[in-house]
């Protein structure tokens, strides 16, 4: 990417990241969200919501929906919302099982969605505990005939913004905790390699460029080391490098292909999937080596790939293709029992451990999709034109 490039993108995603005021500036251009699914059990937590408007009233209540909560009258919920967005934005949330308030707070200096975004996830802190997703990022790939690009936009879709401009071919994107920054593979010089992109900066540097295959980067949770697949050795094994692709390790030594590896919330285990006995299955290995071991995926189909696992270290979530088509299937993280959730590939954990972002066939493309692996729940996010897939979440 030239100069001229890079700093355009730095300025776009910097001002993308800017609290707005609440002047009377115009919004970006809205993206359609489309609810998919409904709740499977009963683990919602029925709420009432009063006295919010407009966008502000629409944003909430999607950012709590896709977490589990169920909108319902006071008579039958559990918690009471309630709060104005006349002058300012206000919220309080009631616990009705004894009247008392358990939060309540003023939010201004953004514009509508960013601080219902901001209220949304104090909202979920207070109830459940854990941290709510609704500032939280997502990277994808968009294909448009022969080419693709990356984008990150909110989690929710909005306020995309477009990082590559290659005009060539990129994969598997991935965040980098903690930073501004991710790893992706792009066929800019003709050739499968792994680059880093800080998005502060727009520098780009390359991390892996061997000869063959590189490609499915994924960094350890502390940011440190980076686990990978590169064939240099004559087939698609697991690598482990430094972030900046030095003090490069080989992990798997197997005459099969092995792909898709992904961290243990310890950074102690690499999970990938692997050949090794006929079709993909998974596998972990220890990041600084050691032998491979089988994760158990009882009833899933022969054919797995694409494990996530989640960032507290409870369960793993996979692809599991089914008679053609694709499915999401949780195991516990020992292995075990899979759980189908619902139709689609490409998984990628939320931080809050529950959500997850993925990609859904649809007439001949793809859509990036929200599931709620509590209950089930799907969301369609439309974001911008071409096929999505391979979405990131940050961390």
């Amino acid at each position: 990417m030239r100069t001229k490039n890079l700093s355009l993108l730095c300025l776009s995603l910097c001002l993308s990241l800017l609290p707005a005021s609440n002047s009377g500036a115009a919004e970006p251009t809205k993206i359609v969200i489309t609810e998919e699914g409904a709740a499977s059990n009963e683990k919602l937590i029925p709420v009432a919501i009063e006295g919010f408007t407009g966008e502000t009233e629409t944003v909430i209540k999607a950012d709590l929906w896709i977490q589990g909560f169920d909108f319902v009258s006071q008579d039958k919920a559990k918690f009471l919302i309630k709060g104005s967005n006349v002058a300012r934005l206000e919220g309080r949330v009631i616990d009705l099982s004894d009247n008392s308030q358990i939060l309540g707070k003023a939010y201004n200096g953004a514009n509508a969605r960013r601080l219902a975004h901001a209220l949304s996830d104090d909202i979920v802190k207070k109830i459940t505990g854990v941290n709510g997703i609704a500032q939280t990022k997502i990277v994808f790939k968009v294909a448009n005939g022969r080419t693709s690009e990356l984008y990150i936009s909110d989690y929710d879709g909005h306020n995309p913004v477009q990082v590559t401009r290659d005009k060539s071919i990129v994969a598997a994107p991935t965040w980098i905790p903690g930073k501004f920054a991710m790893l992706y593979t792009s066929y800019m010089k003709e050739n499968p390699d792994i680059f880093s992109h800080d998005l502060a900066s727009g520098v780009r540097k390359t991390v892996a460029a061997y000869a063959g295959l590189n490609t499915s980067a994924a960094v350890s949770p502390d940011g440190a080391r980076v686990a990978m697949i590169l064939s240099k050795g004559g087939s698609p094994d697991v690598y482990v490098s430094d972030i900046d692709g030095a003090n490069l390790k080989r992990l798997t030594t197997t005459t099969e292909t092995e792909s898709s590896p992904c961290w243990s919330a310890d950074g102690q285990s690499i999970l990938f999937t692997s050949r090794v006995s006929g079709r993909a299955q998974l596998y972990t290995v220890p990041a600084f080596g050691g032998k491979m071991r089988r994760i158990a995926t009882t009833g899933a189909s022969s054919t797995i790939t694409e494990p996530d696992w989640a960032p507290d270290g409870s369960q793993i979530i996979f692809t599991s293709q089914y008679r053609g088509g694709f499915s999401l299937c949780t195991v516990p993280a020992g292995g075990g029992q899979a759980e189908v959730l619902a139709e689609g590939e490409d998984p990628s954990w939320a931080p809050n451990s529950r959500t997850v972002v993925f990609a859904r066939r649809v007439k001949g493309g793809r859509v990036v999709s929200l599931l709620d692996v509590h209950t089930k729940r799907t969301k369609d996010v439309r974001t911008v034109p071409g096929s999505c897939s391979q979405p990131s979440w940050s961390k």
